[in-house]
């Protein structure tokens, strides 16, 4: 089958989705599917490329020409509206391509869209996010889970969050082809229950399937060049959080937790900075780590040397393939009861579960099993027998199915 990927970033971008896209993409690939990548260009990466059997195109928006529409430079998003030169761009690569399957996973889609019927390909999208109903795309409102959308609401979220002049056409191009998107999509791909549930999807009537991110059935290899990013790690044993440095993702709550943890293990902290991190950053507590950028590979090892894998997420998390990470290296799980980490992780079980934003309970946690390894020890072997369920052998062949029902 003829398969295009559309997705704003694809590594060595780094990130959740990111990183679903390109495994999605290889293991099709494997499969024997012809598969294409089509992504935004950033700073100096080729416009072409060949990724282990995957084509990868790069192309470039009209807004990016201005930069200063872009809080960071190393991320810049695709508009929620169709972008004139992405549609150029995208209709040459189709033309070229002739995909049966259009599988998008964000706001590149909107460049698809006007496409659609001159393409006669099918239209799946991945929900990686709550991009379908939110302009912020987090589902957050006053930095609380939000109770569903409303133009007046968003309207003043959205110019709270990215000044007016961005906020407002971003909440009403996103509301206008989110209508659009709707009627054009023939399946939607939620990744988790949760995010089902806050776009509206359960209550509707679009067709959807909840099919979660997975684990690539190799992941456990390391590559030599993961090397010199694992020898930079606490000798001893150590906490672990991966993630976006930001309050959303919890990292002022875990930092507020941890210094209050005399004679804990070392906290390691390895993500992406975000423009809050260096407000986060001013008051970083003692026997913290900080790393950035680090390719997956070594992630996952670093993830095997951990004890504990930490994810205080504030805000509804759409799936949580970082404490999916954690669960296939073995490691117990302190998470959030918050969006789809409540159904990774089962508390008392495979980890436990906390209030969101709340850091003393999240430390009495991190205590607890501190205390206890034999806990952690059972925990972690749950959590590893779990993550088989999220596997790339058993989750792919699920979503080949339903790119066959859209085609028959």
């Amino acid at each position: 089958m003829r398969i295009l990927m559309l997705s704003q970033f694809y590594p060595p971008i780094i990130g959740g989705a990111e990183q679903h896209v390109r495994n999605l993409s290889i293991a099709l690939a494997s499969r024997g599917h012809k598969v294409a990548v089509v992504t935004l260009q950033h700073r100096d990466q080729a416009e072409y490329e060949l990724d282990q059997g995957v084509q990868v195109y790069r192309i470039r928006s009209s807004l990016q020409r201005v930069s200063l529409l872009f809080r960071d430079s190393g991320r810049q998003y695709a508009p929620p509206f169709p972008d004139p030169e992405l549609m150029l761009a995208l209709r040459r690569i189709i033309q070229r391509e002739r995909p049966e399957i259009v599988h998008a996973h964000n706001w590149l889609v909107y460049a698809f869209l006007p496409l659609k019927a001159w393409s006669r390909a099918k239209l799946i999208v991945t929900l990686h996010d709550y991009n379908l109903v939110c302009a912020r795309t987090t589902f957050m409102y006053h930095n609380a889970c939000c109770k569903g959308p409303g133009i007046v609401k968003c309207l003043g979220c959205a110019a709270q969050y990215y000044g007016v002049a961005k906020g407002i056409p971003t909440v009403l191009g996103n509301w206008v082809m989110g209508l659009v998107q709707r009627d054009a999509v023939d399946m939607f791909l939620p990744v988790s229950q949760a995010v089902a549930l806050n776009t509206g999807l359960v209550d509707g009537q679009r067709p959807f399937q909840v099919m979660s991110n997975f684990m690539p059935d190799d992941a456990a290899v390391l590559d030599a060049g993961s090397q010199c990013y694992v020898s930079q790690l606490p000798a001893e044993d150590y906490l672990l959080f991966v993630g976006a440095f930001n309050r959303q993702k919890g990292v002022d709550v875990l930092l507020r937790a941890y210094a209050g943890l005399p004679g804990a293990p070392p906290l390691v902290l390895i993500g992406y900075q975000t423009p809050e991190w260096s407000a986060l950053a001013e008051n970083l507590p003692a026997n913290v780590f900080v790393f950035n950028d680090w390719p997956r590979a070594a992630v996952l090892e670093a993830w095997h040397r951990s004890v504990i894998g930490l994810f205080p997420s504030v805000g509804p998390e759409t799936f949580g393939i970082a404490a999916l990470e954690a669960m296939w290296a073995g490691r117990p799980v302190i998470s959030s009861r918050t969006g789809g980490l409540v159904d990774l992780v089962s508390d008392g079980e495979t980890g436990l579960l906390v209030p969101p934003g709340d850091p003393l309970a999240l430390q009495q946690a991190i205590k607890q099993l501190l205390a206890h390894p034999g806990l952690r020890k059972r925990m972690g072997q749950a959590a590893q027998q779990k993550a088989l369920a999220f596997q790339e052998s058993r989750v792919v062949p699920r979503i080949e199915q339903v790119y066959a029902q859209v085609v028959a």
